[in-house]
């Protein structure tokens, strides 16, 4: 959790990791894609926020809650 910002906004490759990218993402919730929309659609994972048309990212607070309540 020390590699989160205090405040801001995360992409979901930030969340879940990306393997493939150069330098790898490492996962701070490991699970996969298909898992989290199901758990954002279920509530189990917060909600996201959009900022843009193609934008999609989720509050570092949401985030450091998640986790800490895990």
């Amino acid at each position: 959790m020390n590699q989160l910002p205090e405040t801001g906004f995360l992409r979901l490759s930030q969340i879940i990791g990306n393997p493939k990218a150069e330098p790898p993402i490492p996962a701070v919730i490991p699970v996969c894609k298909s898992a989290w929309w199901a758990g954002v659609k279920s509530g189990r994972f917060p909600k996201s926020v959009k900022l843009g048309p193609c934008t999609t990212a989720w509050r570092v607070e949401d985030i450091r809650a998640l986790i800490a309540s895990a």
